[in-house]
């Protein structure tokens, strides 16, 4: 499979959202890029079970991260696989759906390493909602 056509296919498994945050893609004042999982750094392959589509931001907070440390616990936890990993069971939105709450010790640390709860995704989604168009509906 091309490059392109790679990265268009993961844009329609990604169902156009951020695997992270949940963001579209298609009002996205940047670009959503095509992110390694397990990172190359680590040795993470260029294959489709470990890359996911994600918004310049979660990128850019995730960077070479594969793990963290769950504030409620204090133990050492994996960041959410969206390939092997279902979004619901690791997060839930908050009652006016502006914030992603971490249920479990995954999603914690992903919404703090990733800082799922930007106040430009806060406004964002709090935008979205008030027109219909959020929370995303789950796959």
């Amino acid at each position: 499979m091309s490059l392109s056509k790679l990265k268009e296919w993961i844009l329609q498994r990604a169902g156009g959202l951020c695997e992270y945050c949940k963001s579209p893609a298609n009002i996205s004042p940047q670009p959503f890029v095509i992110e390694h999982i397990i990172p190359k750094s680590k040795n993470g392959p260029t294959d489709e079970s470990n890359l996911a589509l994600s918004c310049q931001g979660c990128n850019n907070y995730k960077y070479n991260k594969t793990e963290g440390v769950d504030d409620l616990t204090g133990e050492s936890a994996q960041l959410f696989n969206p390939r092997s990993e279902n979004w619901d069971e690791h997060f839930k939105w908050s009652e006016d759906v502006q914030e992603i709450i971490g249920i479990t010790s995954v999603g914690r640390v992903t919404l703090e390493e990733l800082k799922l709860n930007r106040i430009e995704l806060k406004n964002l989604r709090r935008i979205l909602a008030q027109v219909g168009k959020h929370p995303p509906r789950s796959a």
